[in-house]
């Protein structure tokens, strides 16, 4: 699990989007503009690839040079009064290897981008991991977590000082208008839970009753227990300029049936009416049942823009799904209740890169999907949306289900829009809808049938390389079609048992279950070509490759992060047949650069 970023000249050269520092412009993209698309698209002038606009700005995490004074906190002293009296500038050290009990207020001071407040261990810099180096349980005496991957220690000495909720509110609130707070080299958690403890809500919260700028978390472990309820590690609600980089993330997890919540995060935001973002959320190793990132799903009327989730696994470990070996669920035996890998309910240009997903399964209110990108409004007021997602340069295994990509109909009202979505450079390993209890599809495309969904429209799906087992794509939606300007082009994938599949919808007007038929019902325009279909039965939309089987395709299995995957052998009959004159389906030579040192 031991992660280190590649250097920032091959980022820069794989995913063309910008430096990992700044608050500044976001440079030129990699793909250009989808062909056709008129520029009137466009909402303004900014950096794209395909459809979708790239974040704009992103957080500065350079280290700041503290020029006030050191304030050195020992085991028995008082945190809290130590945060009250630190001045902008200033270093609160806690001592190594000690334990702080309680919910901590970070104050609101009168700090700016020269002068932080930095809260860290008393530890040496050069006992922690450097800058870019994930901080694993390693630095707290960890050894090892059960079906985790191997964390590999150099050392297990204690190094980090250690936070420690003992109610419902976590171990770190930020008061109303706190700004520039610092945590680097903690071990946040909780105590375990008793009677007077049932759940605790959130480790790491703003107050939400103004905003909070400017936080960073850098180098920590932030956990909950193994079988009690933690629903959330970081709440970014109403944060402006927030940031989670090189940390550890484990045991979030809510409890089915006879638990106290319904949906646990590693990390959550995007709720409430509150400003938020730009968020960056790179190089973490990121564990929760619900999803492990997850922007909305609650009542907000404001969208967080610019927000960059870069170089992080996903996981779940799969002794959390019952009938596995050693399963563990809740104290009475229980399962967790698991929902998906990634989510956006809301949320406007996000940059999604070089990110591995492991293990997704259905079996609650999910179907083991990896990613999601479904606005849903769940407030009075239809204000908020999901616009300009980039999805690019990622690992995906072990899942029920790919993606749902879908204008869901609201609760109380629609989301203003859901559009605009470049997904490309993917591989989807091992989409099992028997043993991950899932659809077994690639991707789910449609909209609800209500007349305020909004229309789903400007979506890109190329290169990508997935061999589903039921079903390459489930559709469905109004009729006549209301979906436009879907793209699935130059994809290597298999057709699975039904190929292009209803969800319910009448796509198959007339009895008639044929991709072409169910394509054309379902999507008002469309570009489906340039694709390498395995498997393919009946009609199918024309300038497609079809063959019978993966020796047919000529295809050859290589080694990826955490396994094999196919592509095209040197010697297949499809090499170079892409609309761009490259060969169908994921890149894999740069996911494989993008995503060194993730796993």
């Amino acid at each position: 699990m031991k992660a280190f970023f590649s250097t920032i000249a091959l980022i820069v050269s794989l995913a063309a989007c910008g430096t990992l520092q700044g608050m500044q412009q976001a440079p030129e993209a990699s793909a250009t503009q989808s062909p056709g698309e008129a520029t009137s698209q466009r909402p303004q002038p900014g950096s794209f690839d395909g459809p979708a606009e790239l974040p704009r700005t992103t957080v500065d995490v350079t280290l700041p040079q503290q020029t006030g004074k050191i304030i050195r906190v020992r085991a028995n002293d008082n945190f809290q009064e130590a945060l009250e009296r630190a001045g902008c500038g200033d270093t609160i050290q806690l001592e190594a290897g000690a334990t702080f009990t309680g919910t901590f207020h970070f104050p609101k001071k009168p700090c700016d981008d020269r002068r932080w407040i930095v809260v860290r261990t008393s530890a040496a810099n050069d006992s922690l991991p450097t800058a870019g180096e994930r901080l694993t349980p390693c630095y707290s005496g960890v050894a090892s977590l059960p079906g985790r991957p191997p964390l590999n220690c150099k050392s297990t000495k204690v190094v980090t000082a250690r936070l420690e909720g003992k109610t419902a509110d976590g171990a770190v609130m930020l008061a109303p208008g706190a700004n520039h707070y610092r945590l680097i080299g903690l071990e946040i958690t909780r105590i375990a839970a008793g009677p007077k403890l049932p759940l605790v809500y959130t480790l790491v919260a703003n107050s939400q009753q103004a905003p909070a700028d400017h936080i960073i978390l850098d180098r920590v472990w932030v956990h909950g227990t193994p079988q009690d309820e933690t629903n959330h590690g970081v709440r970014l609600n109403g944060i402006t300029n927030a940031a989670v980089v090189d940390s550890t993330f484990t045991d979030f997890h809510c409890i089915a049936k006879t638990g106290a919540c319904t949906d646990a995060q590693a990390i959550v935001g995007g709720n409430g009416n509150l400003q938020s973002g730009p968020f960056l959320i790179q190089n973490n190793f990121l564990e929760a049942s619900g999803e492990c990132v997850l922007l909305g799903g609650g009542p907000g009327t404001v969208t967080p823009a610019d927000i960059t989730i870069r170089r992080n696994h996903f996981f779940k470990p799969l002794l959390w799904h019952k009938g596995e070996p050693d399963f563990i669920g809740g104290p009475d035996g229980q399962p967790f209740i698991v929902k998906n890998l990634f989510e956006l309910k809301v949320g406007t240009r996000v940059l999604f890169e070089a990110n591995i997903l492991e293990n997704s399964w259905g079996g609650f209110t999910q179907a083991g999907f990896a990613i999601l990108l479904t606005p849903r409004n769940q407030a009075s007021t239809p204000s908020i949306q999901i616009t300009d997602v980039t999805i690019r340069h990622c690992i995906i295994r072990h899942t029920g289900s790919g993606m749902q990509i879908a204008n869901p109909a609201g609760e109380v009202a629609s989301a203003a829009a859901g559009e605009r979505y470049s997904i490309h450079d993917l591989v989807f390993d091992d989409i099992d809808d028997q043993r991950f209890d899932g659809h077994g599809n690639l991707a789910q495309i449609g909209m609800g049938r209500k007349p305020d969904v909004p229309r789903l429209q400007h979506v890109t799906i190329n290169h990508v390389t997935a061999f589903p087992k039921k079903v390459l794509i489930g559709v469905g939606g109004p009729f006549p079609a209301e979906v436009e300007d879907i793209r699935f082009t130059n994809n290597l994938v298999s057709a699975g048992q039904f190929g292009i599949n209803p969800t319910g919808s009448p796509c198959n007007v007339g009895g008639r279950r044929d991709a072409t038929t169910m394509i054309r019902n379902c999507w008002k325009s469309y570009e489906f070509k340039n694709n390498l279909i395995i498997d393919a039965q009946g009609s199918w939309p024309p300038d497609n490759f079809h063959a019978k089987s993966v020796d047919a395709a000529g295809l050859e299995k290589v080694e990826a992060p955490g396994g094999t995957v196919f592509r095209l052998a040197a010697q297949s009959r499809y090499k170079a047949k892409g609309s761009d004159g490259k060969d169908v389906g994921a890149d894999l030579d740069a996911i494989n650069r993008a995503v060194e040192g993730v796993y």
